[in-house]
C-alpha cells in the first residue's frame, strides 16, 4: 500500500482515525495496538510472503534490548548479545539484498560458476534493519532503556508512516510518544497540510517529471545534448520531489496522531557545497551513518590526515553500498567521498560569499552528474548518458524529443524548479504575516491542487516509488 493510492487516502486512513479518535480515544493501550495492527495490514498489503522476515526483526531486537539491560553490568556478554544481533540484522540484510550480486561478481572475477540463488527483498529491508540497529546499539551505550514490552518495541519499527521509506527513527524520538503522545487539534491540522503538500508534491510533481526522465534514460535511440540534459534534470527534481514528498506525507501522517518524526529534507538543492547538501538531503540516513559509523571510527577528530580519508571512504562507501547492490550506487557513493575529502581538506566552505554562485554551480552540477549514475542501471549505461550530455557520443544539440517534452511539461518544470527553493515558505513568511486574508487564498489553493492530485490518482496516473527500491 502507498500513501498516494486510493485505498490508502480514502479507505485505511480514515477507517484509521476514526477508530482512533472516536472508538478508542479513551484508551492509550488499544490505541498503541490498533496502529500496530494496521501497520502491519500496511505491510502485509505489500509483501506478505516475505512478513515473517519482518516479524523475526522484530521479536530479535527487543529480545536483544531486554538482555543487554538484564547484563548491563556485564559487559563482554552484553558486547556479545549487541554483535550476535547486529550480525543477525545485517546477514539478513545482506541475503536479501547483496547475496546474488556478490556471488555474480565472485564469478566473474574468479572464473567461477557458482549457481546465485534466487532471493526475495523484503519491502523496507534497508529502513526497518537501520531502526533496529540503531535502537540495540542505543540500548548498549545506554543512551536509551530498553523497551520491555514486545508490543511497543513492535510498534516502533513497524510503525506504518516510516516504515516503508523512512525517515529512519531512533527509538529515542518515539519512546515518549509511543506511551505518552497528546493529540492536539494544533498537531492534526498541522498534520493534514503536511500530508496533503506531500501527496501534491509527490502526485503533481515527481510522477509528472517521471515520464521526462523514463523518456530519457530509457531511450533506444541517440539523444540529443539538450534532452540528455533535460532527462537528468528531470531525474534531479522527480527524486527531491518524490523522497521528499514521501517524507512530507509520513511526518503529517506521524502528526495526525501524535508522533513527531524528525525532518528528512531541508531544501537539498539551495546548497552551496557538496558537505551542505548532504547536511539537506535524507537527513536520517546522514544521521544514522555519522552516529553509528563515522564518530565511533573518530569522525574528524583524528590525528592524521588519511584516517580522516579512510573514515570518509568507509562512510561513502557504505552509503552507496546501502542504496543497491549495483556498481553504479557504489560509485555514486565514492563520488561524494572524492568531493567531500577534497571540501574538508581544502576547507571549501569556509571560501568567500564572492564565490556564492561558483559554489553553487559546482554543487549542483556534481548533484545532478551524480544522478545520472544512481539512475543509470550499469556503468557503461552511465558512461554513455553522460557522453550524450556533453556531447561526446557525436549526437546532435537538440532534438524533436527534447521539445516535445519541453513543451507538454513546461508548467510541472517549472513548478519543480521554484518549488526546490524555500518559495513558498519565504512568501508566506513575508506577506503572510502581513495580510491574513491570504490565509484563505493559500488553503482555496491548496485545496484545488489536492483535488487535482486526487483526480491525477483516479486516472491511474504513473505513480512509482523510488525509495521502495531501498
Amino acid at each position: 500500500m502507498v500513501f498516494s493510492s486510493l485505498v490508502f487516502i480514502f479507505v485505511f486512513l480514515p477507517v484509521l482515525l476514526f477508530c482512533n479518535f472516536i472508538l478508542l480515544k479513551k484508551s492509550r493501550p488499544l490505541q498503541n495496538l490498533l496502529l500496530l495492527f494496521a501497520s502491519f495490514i500496511f505491510y502485509a498489503w505489500g509483501e506478505m510472503k516475505l512478513i515473517w522476515v519482518f516479524v523475526l526483526s522484530i521479536i530479535l531486537t527487543w529480545a536483544a534490548g531486554c538482555l543487554m539491560s538484564k547484563f548491563s553490568d556485564r559487559k563482554k556478554l552484553s558486547r556479545f548479545i549487541l554483535a550476535l544481533s547486529v550480525i543477525i540484522n545485517v546477514g539478513a540484510l545482506f541475503a536479501a539484498k547483496y547475496l546474488v550480486f556478490s556471488i555474480k561478481n565472485i564469478n566473474s572475477l574468479f572464473g567461477l560458476e557458482i549457481a546465485a540463488p534466487t532471493v526475495a527483498m523484503p519491502l523496507g529491508i534497508s529502513f526497518f534493519t537501520f531502526s533496529a540497529l540503531s535502537y540495540v546499539i542505543d540500548v548498549y551505550r545506554n543512551d536509551v532503556e530498553a523497551q520491555n514490552n514486545p508490543l511497543y518495541m513492535a510498534l516502533y519499527i513497524s510503525f506504518f508512516p516510516k516504515l516503508i521509506q523512512g525517515p529512519i527513527v531512533r527509538y529515542g524520538a518515539m519512546a515518549d510518544d509511543i506511551i505518552n503522545r497528546k493529540e492536539t487539534v494544533e498537531d492534526f491540522t498541522q498534520g493534514v497540510s503536511r500530508f496533503i503538500t506531500g501527496l501534491i508534491k509527490k502526485v503533481l510533481i515527481a510522477n509528472t517529471i517521471a515520464v521526462i526522465a523514463d523518456n530519457a534514460f530509457n531511450s533506444k535511440s541517440e539523444i540529443s545534448v539538450a534532452f540528455a540534459w533535460l532527462g537528468a534534470l528531470a531525474y534531479t527534481f522527480q527524486i527531491y520531489f518524490d523522497f521528499s514528498g514521501y517524507s512530507d506525507m509520513a511526518i503529517g501522517l506521524g502528526r495526525m496522531f501524535g508522533f513527531h518524526i524528525p525532518e528528512n529534507f531541508n531544501y537539498p538543492y539551495i546548497s552551496k557545497s557538496v558537505s551542505e547538501f548532504w547536511r539537506r538531503w535524507h537527513i536520517s540516513l546522514g544521521t544514522w551513518f555519522k552516529d553509528y559509523v563515522y564518530f565511533p571510527l573518530g569522525g574528524s577528530r583524528v590525528k592524521t590526515k588519511a584516517r580522516l580519508i579512510f573514515n570518509l571512504f568507509v562512510v561513502w562507501f557504505l552509503t552507496g553500498v546501502w542504496h543497491g547492490a549495483n556498481w553504479t550506487f557504489i560509485a555514486w557513493g565514492l563520488m561524494y567521498f572524492v568531493l567531500i575529502t577534497v571540501e574538508k581538506l581544502t576547507k571549501f566552505e569556509k571560501k568567500g560569499e564572492k564565490l556564492g554562485w561558483l559554489k553553487y554551480i559546482y554543487t549542483m552540477l556534481f548533484v545532478v552528474l551524480g544522478w545520472v549514475l544512481f539512475r543509470a542501471e550499469s556503468i557503461s549505461q552511465a558512461g554513455a548518458y553522460l557522453s550524450s550530455m556533453f556531447g561526446l557520443a557525436g549526437n546532435p544539440l537538440i532534438d524533436d524529443a527534447f521539445i516535445f517534452n519541453v513543451s507538454n511539461n513546461y508548467v510541472f518544470l517549472i513548478a519543480a524548479a521554484v518549488f526546490s527553493f524555500p518559495t513558498a515558505k519565504l512568501i508566506r513568511e513575508k506577506i503572510g504575516d502581513k495580510h491574513k486574508s491570504l490565509d484563505v487564498l493559500y488553503v482555496i489553493g491548496v485545496a484545488a491542487l489536492l483535488l487535482i492530485a486526487v483526480s491525477y490518482i483516479v486516472k491511474g496516473s504513473y505513480n512509482p516509488f523510488i525509495y521502495f527500491n531501498f
